[in-house]
């Protein structure tokens, strides 16, 4: 149980990250019922910001029955609500907290189900995200880890370890997450192309020449909504760039990640990637792999029923590398893992909604080991190692 000082703190930085501009500011907040308290007391600080806020949450009973019950039928969740996207397309902002108290859940739902979810989403996506010119630029959001004995013992870790991660990780003072990314992030001033590599099996390049560089100190600011950067996640604490998404080549070897849909942990997983585009049929995972793809491949099939003007569903999307000083250790949950210190992270999927130019229905970050080495080449033909083996030089 978080104590109640810490859940207000949180409950601050969180309303802070969305940028309340204007008086009268409509604010979704939602999550599951074990963060109640959290959410209730978002509610009250938007508030006392002059937002409007309205609270949706659900129980975890209440997702695995409707995942379980077989008179529940996957044809019926696949139709997107009109209500639930009318309310949608009426808020300035969105703010998710984690929706499972146990992020196992969903790992024995049947798959045509989670698939159906995917279908389900799309259309909310699209007006979240501004996906399609007459929803852009999209909303403002902010998503945000909370963390529970349920899933403390689901990623085999103390609970103690998990609260410190996220609501430490997430209580950083503002100033000092500050002065670390803005020092992270001098390195690549006028950077061309970075080179990542490791001991076990990481070696890629991409390119952010000209690129948005976002420093994630847990704010948004109003030259980043100026720019259609309208949101991020809690815990803060990385830099990182949209690449150009049809450059760059190489392999990431991720220990640790889960898949997107039903939460199952996906173990010692190889990417390979040539021309900005992942491989899909050479990923390798040691657990799992068959869910991997199988989020990837529904993903591509909504894509392509959506008839984008190109399809992006495994273009490269993000570089980022991780900065939280409360963040030490990974434990499979992205929220987290990415924020490590040392570590760098690439996702394949949409970006548009950080200043690059892919849609899809998938956004999914792959995390190193907090072992990287990281050579950044600029525009002037310079090479400079600027990380080793997870150390700033």
């Amino acid at each position: 149980m978080v104590e109640l000082e810490k859940i207000k703190l949180c409950a601050e930085n969180i309303v802070k990250a969305i940028n309340i501009q204007k008086k009268g500011e409509n604010i979704l907040v939602k999550g599951g019922t074990y963060s109640q308290d959290l959410l209730e007391e978002i509610a009250l600080n938007v508030y006392r910001n002059n937002g409007i806020p309205v609270i949706i949450s659900n129980s975890d009973n209440y997702i695995n029955t409707i995942y379980q019950d077989d008179s529940i039928k996957s044809d019926i969740l696949e139709i997107s609500p009109l209500h639930y996207r009318k309310l949608i397309e009426n808020i300035d902002a969105y703010i998710v907290i984690e929706p499972y108290e146990d992020p196992g859940v969903l790992s024995n739902a049947p798959r045509e189900k989670l698939n159906a979810k995917i279908k389900h989403d799309a259309p909310v996506k699209d007006i979240l995200y501004g996906a399609k010119e007459e929803y852009a630029p999209g909303k403002k959001w902010c998503y945000a880890g909370w963390p529970s004995r349920k899933a403390a013992k689901y990623y085999n870790i103390e609970y103690d370890l998990l609260e410190k991660f996220i609501v430490g990780g997430i209580s950083v003072p503002q100033n000092k997450l500050d002065e670390i990314t803005k020092n992270l992030g001098s390195f690549f001033e006028n950077a061309k192309n970075v080179y990542v590599s490791d001991d076990l099996g990481t070696d890629f390049m991409v390119t952010i020449q000209d690129r948005p560089m976002i420093l994630d100190n847990g704010l948004l600011t109003d030259d980043q909504i100026a720019l259609g950067l309208l949101g991020g996640n809690l815990p803060a604490g990385e830099v990182f760039f949209p690449p150009h998404e049809k450059i760059g080549e190489g392999t990431l070897f991720c220990p640790l990640t889960r898949d997107r849909m039903n939460n199952k942990i996906i173990k010692n997983t190889h990417l390979r990637f040539k021309e900005g585009k992942l491989l899909i049929d050479e990923v390798t995972s040691d657990e799992n792999q068959s869910d991997l793809i199988n989020t990837f491949k529904e993903s591509e099939k909504i894509d392509k029923e959506k008839n984008l003007p190109e399809l992006r569903t495994y273009n490269v999307a993000e570089l980022g590398i991780g900065c939280n000083p409360e963040i030490t250790k990974a434990i499979g949950y992205i929220l987290t893992d990415e924020k490590i210190n040392g570590s760098v992270h690439l996702a394949f999927g949409s970006n548009k909604m950080m200043g690059g130019t892919s849609v899809s229905q998938v956004h999914w970050d792959f995390v190193t080991t907090p072992q990287v080495n990281i050579t950044v080449e600029y525009k002037n033909g310079i090479k400079k190692l600027i990380m080793e083996k997870g150390k700033i030089i």
